[in-house]
């Protein structure tokens, strides 16, 4: 008698460590971690807070640009370009008076076609898209300088250059800024849109009261 109930203490315990070991190797084998971001991305849906920010134009930089920072900057150009006037080309053609020149203006300097094609000015706005990146400006320029992608930067060389000239060039005036009070009455102005419904009263309890004359059908009300 205790020899068979021995026997079957040893088969619920023997029972027992294998459903243990299978639940381990269950866990092992289905186990799941949470993942970094929840939910799955839908394709062409911005997640809010990405995307870049619209810049400023450059001549909200340039009312407040330093020649002087500028030329300290102009140094990462210096291992290419001289800015003194007479100053000699180098890999790079000599910038003296080059804001308001056409582009690629320097005789005799090897231009690349890409520039010698581009054709325009050194304006503002045309020299700081090149400063941005000169690959993205000339696609196959030999320039090989990635570009300033702080506006701040390029506003302070551009002031730089444009006063290592003979004939500067106007800085333009920077972009008109809306008061609170202008942006208050454009968005007033939206608002009162022409053709716009007018809204429509709302109607209390008493408003709604039953209007006069027999009402006939299952609409009609049911008297007591």
């Amino acid at each position: 008698m205790q020899d068979r109930k021995n026997t079957i203490a040893g088969w619920v315990l023997g029972a027992g460590i294998v459903a243990l070991g299978a639940s381990l190797v269950t866990g092992e084998v289905f186990k799941g971690e949470r993942p970094e971001e929840m939910g799955y991305p839908i394709e062409g849906v911005e997640v809010e807070g990405e995307g870049e920010v619209a810049e400023q134009p450059i001549a909200f930089f340039l009312a407040s640009a330093d020649a002087a920072a500028g030329e300290q900057v102009f140094k990462k150009c210096a291992a290419c370009h001289t800015a003194n006037q007479g100053g000699p080309n180098g890999l790079g053609p000599n910038l003296f008076g080059t804001m308001g020149k056409p582009v690629a203006h320097v005789a005799g300097f090897a231009y690349s076609d890409a520039l010698k094609s581009h054709g325009g000015t050194w304006d503002w706005e045309t020299m700081s898209q090149w400063l941005k990146s000169p690959r993205d400006f000339a696609p196959g320029t030999k320039m090989t300088f990635a570009g300033l992608s702080k506006p701040e930067d390029r506003a302070n060389v551009m002031a730089y250059l444009n006063s290592m000239s003979g004939s500067p060039i106007p800085v333009p005036p920077p972009p008109a800024v809306d008061t609170p009070a202008e942006v208050a009455a454009e968005e007033a102005d939206q608002g009162a849109l022409p053709g716009k419904a007018e809204d429509e009263p709302v109607l209390n309890e008493a408003a709604a009261q039953q209007p006069e004359g027999n009402i006939e059908g299952e609409a009609a009300p049911k008297t007591k």
